[in-house]
């Protein structure tokens, strides 16, 4: 006697309504024979859709016994039961519940997807059953283009698809008029004679009546079951015909299938994807612009530090800020400069002093910073010249009245006029112009001011009338350590005074404490940015909460031809992931844009961007919807198909 290929005993079926349980199915036994066509019949109520979803793995929440081809049903994992659904039944809805993002040969092809099947191959197959079922016409027909008797056909090929071993039709007639009725039910019989198991879930006696075999049920009990007529040897169902493809090359078709269908997703919904996206966009650019402004400004900075001299160490009198407030601190003498540039350290030696005064070239007049400086100055300071030079030795050592000014000096006083031997007079002081040099901008407002050098004696003596020095600038040679010589500087000016009246302050101090502070402000700014991130990537998990719950059928249908969890999940992860990528994008976009529009504004801004920073706002966007979606995309996995098939 031929084996049954489905076999249930004492399958019970209970829901819960209250505080009771109300019995569905109530301890069915039933055997269905390979090349059967059985039709299930009862009314609406006594539990036959049940059963079909019970028979179809579609509902596990029976108890009882269920063996299909001897295969214990009830140890299957949900996986296990996928692969069943895949493999060996086809579903025919009543509402069809095709996929009304894809067209017809991609609806008929979604359980060869699952499947593993080879793209070239499964294409070809899915045309072929179309073809076959009088479709060739309308391959590329969405769901909304089709009738009704025609989107039930292409419910067929898509359940002939990966064979079709055993065919479940649920109410197959109940949405056709009378001629795409008989021509389904033709149809089936047809497919039943090649070999498919055909179990029709119906409550029409004449639909009941074109099948071999009728099993009636009635309030969750088998009431009968019998034949039509002569049961015939059954033939053996259709080769699948479809070639798998190796494991990788499936796993990418799977990727790539569910990279489509979030592609085509957020497309359908432009708005709603651009309004997720809205708070990642925000975050990313904000992120990316701050870091890149930052950088500049640190850049920008270091940059002028190193122009007023690199390896320099400054002197000033007093121990603190206030001491030097005051004005009264003389600590500082030539003396002083003269035993540090007899050092082995010390590459070049300036002493300073500063000075305010009028400068006046003929009728125009102009305030302008006197700043009396050693003959080594401008090299210390690594200041350029742009026309005439610096004093020598000899200057400083007979007070001469000479002068180097920078460039807004000479455009101030002079204008078109050559600077360059020309005399400014400094209040009452005449001096004679023999260089110009560059203007240096530091960046914080300071870089029109109209500034003079001159001797340090001659301001000192013409000016200030003085003996004392304002500080003292020690640049230190290559070859020379810097901490060593703080440290014999302490030692000398200390021997000297007979006590420490002095601070020092080198550039690489400076030049530490600003990508101190910078990184400090643009690791606060960032966190904030942070934060509009985070908020983005909660709006992720919202809208794809809500995509869920709009696509709840698409998923049921999904889990109906043979989807397993993971191929659920990994299409809302890819939704999540590219939503924020492509946000992520648009944002980096975005703020090279910021970048622009600022230095539009501002030409002294600058931004530099890294890719470092481009590639961690890229990672960070993956995470956010790695994280974020996570969750939407396990709540769509776990879905119930049943339920998930039930949903309007």
């Amino acid at each position: 006697m031929t084996r049954p290929i489905i076999s249930i005993r004492y399958l019970r079926r209970e829901y819960q309504a209250g505080d009771e349980k109300l019995a569905v199915l109530k301890d069915i036994d039933l055997d269905i024979f390979p090349g059967e066509m059985v039709a299930i019949i009862g009314q609406s109520g006594s539990g036959k859709s049940t059963l079909m979803n019970v028979l179809g793995c579609l509902d596990d929440g029976w108890t009882g016994s269920y063996s299909f081809a001897g295969k214990d049903v009830r140890k299957l994992s949900p996986d296990g039961l996928a692969e069943l659904r895949r493999e060996h039944f086809g579903f025919i809805f009543q509402r069809y519940q095709l996929l009304t993002e894809l067209d017809a040969v991609e609806n008929v092809e979604v359980p060869a997807v699952y499947a593993g099947a080879a793209r070239t191959a499964r294409r070809q197959r899915a045309s072929d059953l179309l073809t076959r079922l009088g479709l060739g016409e309308r391959l590329e027909h969405r769901p909304s283009e089709l009738s009704g008797g025609q989107q039930q056909r292409v419910s067929v090929a898509r359940a002939l698809m990966n064979g079709g071993e055993v065919i479940l039709a649920d109410e197959p007639t109940g949405a056709l008029d009378s001629r795409s009725g008989t021509e389904l039910m033709a149809l089936l019989a047809e497919l039943n004679a090649e070999g498919h198991t055909i179990i029709i879930v119906t409550h029409d006696p004449e639909i009941a009546r074109q099948c071999q075999r009728v099993v009636e049920i009635k309030d969750g009990v088998i009431i009968s079951d019998g034949y039509n007529d002569e049961r015939t040897a059954p033939l053996p169902a259709g080769d699948a015909a479809v070639r798998r493809a190796p494991s990788w090359r499936a796993g990418i078709d799977n990727f790539a299938e569910a990279f489509s269908m979030a592609v085509r997703a957020m497309g359908a919904h432009r708005m709603r994807t651009f309004l997720t996206m809205l708070g990642i966009i925000i975050g990313i650019a904000s992120v990316v612009s701050v870091v890149a402004l930052g950088q500049g400004s640190q850049e920008q900075v270091l940059e002028q530090i190193s122009s007023i001299g690199t390896s320099t160490i400054n002197i000033s009198p007093g121990v603190s800020p206030a001491e030097r407030r005051w004005g009264n601190i003389q600590t500082l003498t030539e003396a002083d400069a003269a035993a540090l540039a007899e050092e082995d350290f010390a590459d070049s030696v300036s002493p300073q002093v500063s000075a305010n005064a009028d400068a006046r070239f003929r009728s125009v007049t102009a305030g302008a910073s006197v700043t009396g400086v050693g003959a080594d100055y401008f090299r210390t300071a690594g200041r350029d010249f742009l026309a005439g030079q610096s004093f020598g030795q000899a200057s400083i050592t007979d007070r001469a009245q000479e002068a180097v000014i920078d460039e807004t000096a000479a455009e101030t006083l002079f204008g078109t006029t050559d600077p360059l031997g020309q005399v400014v007079i400094l209040d009452n002081v005449p001096v004679r112009v023999i260089g110009v040099v560059e203007d240096e901008t530091m960046g914080f407002g300071f870089g029109n001011n109209i500034n003079v050098w001159a001797p340090y004696t001659t301001v000192m003596a013409r000016l200030l009338g003085q003996a004392h020095l304002g500080g003292i600038t020690v640049r230190v040679a290559d070859s020379a350590d810097m901490a060593e010589a703080e440290e014999r500087i302490t030692a000398i000016l200390s021997q000297r005074h007979g006590t420490v009246d002095f601070s020092l302050q080198n550039t690489d101090t400076i030049r530490e404490t600003i990508q101190s502070t910078s990184q400090t402000l643009a690791l606060l700014i960032s966190m904030i940015a942070l934060i509009s991130l985070v908020v983005g990537g909660i709006g992720v998990m919202n809208i794809m909460l809500v995509s869920v719950s709009e696509r709840t059928k698409e998923i049921g249908v999904r889990m109906a031809v043979g989807a397993r969890r993971s191929d659920i999940m990994r299409q809302f992860l890819i939704e999540a992931v590219l939503v924020c990528l492509v946000g992520g994008t648009v944002g980096v976009v975005l703020s090279f844009a910021f970048g622009q529009g600022l230095t539009l504004i501002l030409p002294d801004a600058r931004l530099a961007y890294s890719t470092a920073t481009i590639i961690t706002a890229f990672v960070s966007s993956s995470l956010i919807g790695i994280v974020f979606g996570f969750m939407p995309a396990r709540s769509a996995a776990r879905l119930d198909p049943v339920e998930a098939l039930a949903r309007e």
